[in-house]
């Protein structure tokens, strides 16, 4: 599985082939991520051994279903050969159709169950690769005949060694959403309770960490979580656990840090019970991980995959700005700064990452509504004047930025001196003639503003 700075397993002596295998799995994975931006995304995740990556490289993928079945047969017996009978069915498990095969098998599951809960510790870990790799089954039915299986997978979740912590929580996450069976029998079982009393244990273990938030994030895309997820998870120590991750450790990469901000994002979007993420302080602790993140970039730190852990970021501070008390704006914010790490990252995704950029104006939006201070800090720190040069951009950019400064006009007659003064009117009269109607109102409102707290400023040509 891709990871922003590290590889998953020690790396033995690989051929070019299998290294460019594995970059096109990270790459794969880094898109799958990237999509999130654009709208809820649900995916699954695959982890391989490294032989397993090894014979990828000269793998048939369609040799399964006969292998299979003896493979089955063969592990009704037990013998010293069987953890490599499940080693063999592992792999073959990647085929789809051997999947379906498999499960097609009279007392299949049954089998699996008895040696992921056997005493072999080495049959256990090759039982939930088994279970591993059916999860990540594209057929739909393949999710339900797990089910016998996921009461030990939650079990597990409290012990064991990492990597097989890893595999129960990916295989989960897997699971899902290929069903609303499947997840009202996680959530009976108790699946919320595991990943936080989880994720509160191995808080040190990053691995585990990322592979919780994957699971949760998973869960927390459902179209009903608002009414059955949501309020189970705000009744935990998970939105705590998931704040605390918010401090990417360089050693290790951003991964762990950007699953947990987009389950925190999830559950930011639910405006019902946002409030309760305000008092967890998420606010607050999001708002200062941006102002790092933009300061970073503002010193020329382009680090790959950062952008996938401002982009859910930017989503909790600007829905959680949106419901913040005015009276607490400050407390909650913390540091006015935040408006000179939003403008870094607002020109450096400017002509890269148009969409991410939108959202950053948006967070400024939703800054600058309701507070004097941030208006005030935007003028006396000069950031205008660079907010101004967007004026033409499009991709909804332009009006979102204008917005901005609408806001800015509307707070106090100086302020609309001091816009005037940067060369706002001038530029107002260009952003007049462009075919986009709202930006035409938008200007037409802030020229009235600017006229009103300016007369003398009416004899300025808007040719």
């Amino acid at each position: 599985m891709w990871r922003l700075n590290k590889v998953r397993h020690k790396a033995g002596r690989q051929g070019d082939s299998l290294e460019e295998l594995r970059l096109k799995r990270r790459e794969h994975e880094k898109a799958l991520r990237q999509a999130r931006r654009d709208r809820q995304l649900v995916s699954k995740r695959l982890l391989l051994t490294e032989d397993e990556e090894q014979s990828e490289v000269t793998m048939d993928t369609t040799s399964g279903e006969q292998d299979v079945v003896s493979l089955f047969h063969k592990l009704q017996h037990s013998g010293p050969e069987r953890e490599a009978h499940l080693k063999a069915l592992s792999k073959a498990l990647r085929d789809p159709s051997a999947q379906l095969t498999f499960i097609k098998q009279e007392n299949s599951m049954h089998l699996l169950v008895g040696l992921l809960t056997g005493s072999d510790a080495q049959c256990r870990l090759q039982a939930v690769q088994c279970l591993h790799k059916l999860s990540h089954s594209p057929h739909t039915n393949v999710a339900p005949a797990c089910l016998p299986a996921t009461p030990y997978l939650l079990t597990y979740l409290s012990g064991q060694s990492t990597k097989f912590t890893e595999l129960c929580l990916y295989t989960l996450g897997n699971l899902c959403p290929d069903s609303d069976a499947v997840k009202e029998k996680l959530l009976a079982q108790g699946i919320i309770p595991a990943l936080a009393s989880c994720i509160e244990n191995q808080r040190y273990n990053l691995a585990v960490v990322e592979a919780v938030g994957f699971t949760l994030s998973q869960l927390l895309q459902a179209k009903d979580a608002a009414e059955k997820i949501i309020p189970m998870v705000l009744a935990s120590s998970l939105p705590s656990s998931l704040l605390s991750v918010l401090t990417p450790d360089p050693k290790f990469g951003l991964a762990p840090a950007i699953e947990c901000a987009w389950c925190l994002h999830y559950l930011a979007c639910s405006s019902e019970y946002s409030r309760e993420l305000l008092a967890h302080g998420a606010l607050l602790q999001c708002s200062s991980l941006l102002l790092s993140l933009g300061g970073a970039v503002a010193e020329g730190n382009r680090e790959e995959g950062l952008e996938l852990l401002v982009c859910p970021l930017l989503r909790c501070v600007g829905n959680l700005l949106s419901i913040c008390p005015v009276d607490s704006l400050s407390s909650q914010v913390g540091d006015v700064r935040l408006v000179v790490s939003l403008c870094a990252l607002l020109q450096t995704y400017i002509h890269t990452q148009p969409a991410l950029a939108r959202e950053t104006a948006w967070v400024l939006n939703n800054l600058t509504a309701h507070s004097s201070a941030v208006c005030s800090a935007l003028l006396t720190l000069s950031l205008v004047p660079g907010l101004i040069q967007l004026l033409p951009f499009s991709q909804g950019i332009n009006t979102m930025v204008l917005r901005v400064l609408a806001n800015i006009a509307h707070k106090k007659k100086e302020f609309c001196v001091q816009l005037a003064r940067l060369g706002l009117l001038s530029t107002l009269c260009a952003t007049l003639k462009m075919a986009d109607q709202e930006m035409v109102t938008l200007s037409l409102e802030v020229l009235f503003v600017l006229l009103v707290s300016r007369p003398q400023a009416d004899n300025i040509p808007c040719s």
